[in-house]
């Protein structure tokens, strides 16, 4: 999908951008703020204009996709099926307008063109216990990462929230970077080592097939430290040198894959420390984020009326819009289940008011069951009788609403990438009222890695070396 690119923007353009999003997100905050399962219980349907139910009323989610969200399938030709109203339509472009883009300068990795499980950029030794997704998430960063501790003369790669130590290790044993690895989880880090000297000795044995082949400096495996990091305070560990640098004091490259929540923070805080030169952030989980605290970071979204996000909106946020429309269009059975919680939501209210959005353990292959079904093991599964009797009518009449329920939550998707645009847009000006400069770039494919923005940030201008960090995939 189309939408802002940061690096057209200078700073006042950003804090403008940052002015009008809050004033969207004020207008159509009770589409945001609201829970699909209460599509039933507080009447979402009849929240929405008129003249927008009447325009989304019996579309197919294959229509959904291609003419709300915008996203239709290659070559198909968006045709509406009535005029829809200027409201609707100026959602539809505002949405699109506000939003960072999100697509990259590829449309399908190349490096799956082969083997859809198999990244053809990185070696069979790299690529071992590694999902598709992470292989294409740690080769792209990594591979930045690289090209950012050049043009920073960085002596020193600090991965913070380094789980298993996937992106640690192709950096430092694939593109030759020393890397300090932080991680908070101590069975994590056992892993991450015990994966790091499975790779050396796969790596050496192939030394030993190409005497030619081998590299002049010794390979070195990431230091691993078993830390949690706090949003609060700054952390001496992450600021150490793993050596002297005889040319002075350390030059430090923090940077996190999908930092969760106020780890994002940390990272963001730590930046200001004289240490630190660059920065590389992917951010996740903006739901996590404390709240005071996490955000809003910079001086200006916090004085602009409107700023606050809920805990709603900051999850909704998180949501994967590209891989939803695909669902959208491939009419995929699973897409019943939003009606059926709404209907379960209904049945546990009418046993117990008091009782609102519990959590319910998940219902194996629930699409496949009928509604009636589906609720009982619902009532069971959060503590009430799944014997209490139910109003078949009823419930016939809420599975008819069922693409109802879908119109409603992709209009809660059309919107949600305002919400991340918005934190990130936050971030963005946090770096700068500093003094520092910070650009964001779409990263990885969005269809593979939603959460796809690296936030780059440096204490010096970079000018046109910020292109080099823009490749497109090869």
């Amino acid at each position: 999908m189309p939408g802002v690119s940061v690096r057209g923007l200078s700073y006042e353009e950003r804090r403008q951008l940052a002015v009008n999003l809050t004033r969207v997100l004020s207008l159509y905050r009770s589409i945001l703020d609201a829970y699909i399962i209460e599509f039933f219980t507080d009447n979402l349907w009849g929240t929405l204009p008129c003249s927008w139910q009447e325009a989304l009323d019996g579309l197919t989610p294959p229509q959904l996709a291609t003419l709300l969200l915008e996203v239709p399938r290659e070559g198909e030709v968006v045709r509406y099926r009535s005029v829809w109203p200027l409201t609707l339509l100026a959602l539809k472009s505002t949405a699109r307008a506000l939003a960072f883009t999100r697509m990259p300068g590829f449309q399908t990795p190349s490096e799956f063109l082969e083997n859809p499980s198999q990244s053809s950029r990185l070696t069979a030794p790299f690529r071992k216990h590694v999902r598709p997704k992470k292989q294409h998430e740690i080769r792209r960063l990594g591979e930045l990462v690289k090209k950012l501790s050049d043009v920073t003369a960085c002596t020193q790669v600090v991965d913070v929230g380094s789980g298993q130590g996937h992106l640690s290790r192709f950096m430092s044993l694939g593109l030759g970077l020393k890397v300090k690895s932080i991680e908070g989880d101590q069975r994590l880090v056992g892993r991450a080592q015990h994966l790091d000297r499975e790779l050396l000795q796969t790596l050496e044995k192939g030394d030993q097939r190409n005497p030619q082949g081998v590299q002049a400096s010794p390979r070195r495996s990431p230091h691993h430290v078993v830390r949690w990091v706090d949003a609060t305070a700054l952390c001496e560990e992450l600021l150490l040198p793993l050596e002297t640098s005889p040319r002075g004091g350390a030059r430090l490259l923090l940077t996190g894959l999908h930092a969760c929540g106020d780890l994002s923070v940390a990272l963001l805080r730590h930046f200001s420390c004289p240490e630190v030169a660059a920065l590389a952030l992917v951010g996740c989980c903006y739901m996590k984020l404390s709240d005071p605290g996490g955000y809003p970071l910079s001086r200006w979204v916090a004085a602009l009326p409107g700023s606050q996000l809920s805990y709603r909106l900051r999850e909704g946020a998180c949501h994967a819009l590209e891989e939803y429309a695909e669902r959208l269009q491939d009419e995929a059975p699973g897409l019943r289940t939003h009606c059926y919680r709404a209907a379960l939501e209904t049945a546990i209210r009418g046993a117990r008011p008091e009782l609102r959005r519990p959590g319910v353990q998940g219902i194996p292959r629930a699409h496949e069951i009928k509604i009636e079904q589906y609720v009982r093991r619902g009532l069971q599964r959060v503590g009430l009788d799944p014997q209490l009797p139910l109003d078949a009518a009823a419930l016939g009449a809420q599975q008819a609403q069922e693409n109802r329920v879908v119109a409603f939550f992709s209009l809660t998707l059309l919107l949600a990438p305002l919400v991340e645009t918005l934190i990130l847009l936050d971030r963005l000006l946090y770096i700068q009222e500093q003094g520092f400069h910070a650009e964001l770039l779409p990263i990885f494919s969005p269809e593979l890695s939603p959460r796809n923005l690296v936030l780059v940030a440096t204490k010096q201008p970079l000018g046109q070396a910020f292109s080099l960090l823009e490749t497109e995939d090869g």
